[in-house]
């Protein structure tokens, strides 16, 4: 029977899925693709296959999939019906990491716990990753998960971009600088081996553009510096999260506005970012879309502080040689990378105008100094590698281990 490896991302309503085949040499090839959303709601389960065809399109009543239990059970269920037995391995995305894991780690109770610490340094995520998490170590104990985390692709920064100017005693308790999306900048770092050689050897800029944005300064393959740090709220502008923000700001919120703790987390996770500046919407795509001046603002506010960024990480290159945008609003929007090409033309940006609005690969005209690309990310195949990975080295321990 063919092995296979499932990648699972959890929100609080949804379960992102992918289901991958092992082929010959260790070589994962994807075969579905889904999701369950809606859960506890309108639930809706939608999948396709390699192909991009549709092999399930179901719906269910108010009450049916009440929760992440129930979905899980259904995508189980369904795993069995279409490719006959459950998979060997299950990776899961998890976003902190926090000081303890630098790589990925096989789930234990401990593990569980351990990471749970982390919540209320990513709450829209963290608690939602390890949920599922949870329910197959209570039904299916011996199935290997592997946690993979956002935060790993940056643990090996130098000392002067991993502190902050606070003494060392809080460093020490793990208040410092993490970074985040580190699974789509591995991806990117991957695919840039294949696709620009000329650049993945260099200093290359990844602009990670979507709900969640963040930058990171690659040197030869390797991530040297991040715009996140703590949490997820630093760096960029997001959709509802303000980003780089004067922690005074905080401080006024509670004191001079009476906010508790938890409505300032509130405040900042969820009203702020591009929907606090527009007034309008989060979705880019909606904001590009408006003639509302405010939409407008937000756009060009996004696109300069992608800008200003950009600077600060060429400066811990020491030079760039290649620009990258990815994910949602960096491969879908070319207006946006018009714009921060615009504001980046000093660092010898040139884009051309016909690729760009093609969403092409390459996307600087011929000549330009710093190569500029739109790369998708794949951030469920650098899960089910690692995941294999360390299925591998596992069983190659037990192995060891009865022999022994």
């Amino acid at each position: 029977m063919t092995e296979a490896i499932l990648v699972v991302n959890a929100g609080s309503s949804s379960i992102k899925f992918q289901l991958f085949e092992v082929g010959r040499g260790d070589e994962l090839n994807r075969r579905l693709k889904g999701q369950i959303e809606g859960i506890g709601t309108r639930p809706h389960f939608l999948a396709r296959d390699a192909k991009g065809e549709l092999v399930v399109d179901k719906s269910w009543s108010d009450g049916e999939v009440g929760d992440l239990a129930d979905a899980l059970d259904e995508l189980v269920a369904f795993l069995r019906e279409y490719v006959g037995e459950v998979p060997v391995a299950i990776g899961h995305r998890v976003v902190h990491g926090g000081p303890d894991f630098t790589e990925p780690a096989v789930v234990s109770p401990w593990v569980v716990d351990r990471l749970e610490r982390f919540a209320p340094l990513a709450p829209l995520h963290q608690s939602n990753n390890l949920a599922p998490i949870r329910i197959v170590l209570e039904r299916r104990p011996h199935l290997l998960q592997v946690a993979c985390f956002d935060t790993s692709f940056h643990r090996g920064h130098p000392d002067l971009a991993d502190r902050y100017a606070i003494p060392k005693n809080l460093y020490d308790e793990g208040v410092r600088r993490y970074g985040f999306h580190g699974l789509s900048y591995e991806s990117i770092a991957r695919s840039l081996r294949e696709v620009a050689p000329e650049i993945a050897d260099g200093r290359v800029v990844v602009a990670h553009l979507g709900s969640g944005a963040s930058m990171c300064a690659l040197l030869a393959g390797k991530s040297i510096e991040s715009s996140m740090g703590f949490t997820a709220l630093d760096g960029l502008p997001m959709g509802t999260r303000p980003g780089q923000l004067d922690p005074g700001i905080v401080l006024y919120l509670l004191r001079e506005k009476g906010m508790s703790p938890n409505e300032v987390e509130h405040y900042l996770y969820h009203d702020c970012g591009l929907k606090g500046l527009s007034g309008v919407s989060n979705d880019v795509r909606e904001l590009l879309a408006s003639t509302e001046p405010k939409a407008k603002f937000a756009i060009d506010y996004f696109t300069y502080r992608i800008a200003l960024f950009t600077g600060m990480l060429a400066a811990a290159l020491r030079g760039i040689d290649g620009f990258v945008f990815t994910a949602g609003i960096g491969e879908n929007a070319p207006a946006v990378r018009r714009s921060v090409a615009d504001r980046l033309s000093w660092l010898g940006i040139e884009l051309s105008e016909q690729a760009n609005t093609n969403n092409e690969l390459r996307i600087s005209r011929q000549g330009s100094r710093v190569a500029c690309y739109v790369l998708p990310t794949d951030e469920e195949l650098t899960i089910a590698r690692h995941t294999l990975r360390t299925l591998r080295a596992h069983t190659a321990e037990s192995l060891e281990e009865k022999r022994a």
